[in-house]
């Protein structure tokens, strides 16, 4: 099940999106972040909701949203700055909605991005990280390496066919910050022919975190 609703942001009213499973682990919900908004990514973006159907097939309440200017979402691109606001006010509502405490924390690319932006400030929501995934992020792109993100609870998924990100600068920064890391060989940026598999490796990791 899943429902249509707003939260009101910095920036105005953000459209979110809340997947229900039929019977939601207690305490926990996760929340994604799409792709860059000026090149068209939206809450329905392929790869955002195959991460989303993952999680609701572990049992996982789920949120997804539209950033400022995207879909019925109000207010104008910002470059990843006030992006990081639009998903704190969602997290608080994902909270709200579901008495949770723990956090899953999913991005694709440009959202993959303010997601690991967001953690410094997840304090502000009194919830707890359960888990950060960060897809293809686009690390020659925004400041990656001024984030410090916890190395337990993240994991790192690119494709080093990536004709988008270059595959490699990910590889170095996720070393460097030692980070895990999954390669999935021979993949594209936006994981063509491949959500299956991605689908299937998020429930088999998921299901591995419940432990």
């Amino acid at each position: 099940m899943s429902a249509t609703s707003y939260v009101q942001g910095q920036a105005g009213r953000i459209e979110v999106r809340l997947t229900l499973p039929t019977q939601a682990l207690a305490q926990q919900v996760a929340v994604v972040c799409h792709p860059h908004p000026l090149f068209g990514g939206t809450m329905d973006n392929k790869v955002v909701t195959t991460v989303v159907r993952a999680f609701k097939e572990q049992g996982i309440a789920c949120v997804s949203f539209n950033f400022r200017g995207v879909g019925h979402s109000e207010g104008k691109h910002d470059n990843a700055q006030g992006e990081v606001d639009d998903l704190l006010a969602v997290i608080e509502w994902a909270k709200q909605q579901t008495q949770a405490t723990q956090l899953y924390l999913a991005g694709f690319s440009f959202g993959s991005y303010v997601a690991a932006a967001a953690v410094s400030r997840l304090a502000s929501t009194h919830m707890a990280l359960k888990k950060l995934y960060l897809l293809a992020p686009p690390v020659h792109h925004y400041p990656f390496n001024e984030l410090v993100l916890p190395t337990q609870q993240s994991l790192i998924i690119q494709g080093d066919a990536d004709e988008v990100v270059p595959a490699q600068q990910v590889f170095d920064w996720a070393a460097q910050q030692q980070l895990p890391i999954i390669n999935f060989e021979g993949c594209s940026h936006f994981f063509h022919g491949r959500l299956v598999e991605l689908r299937q490796f998020l429930l088999e990791h998921l299901y591995a975190s419940l432990g």
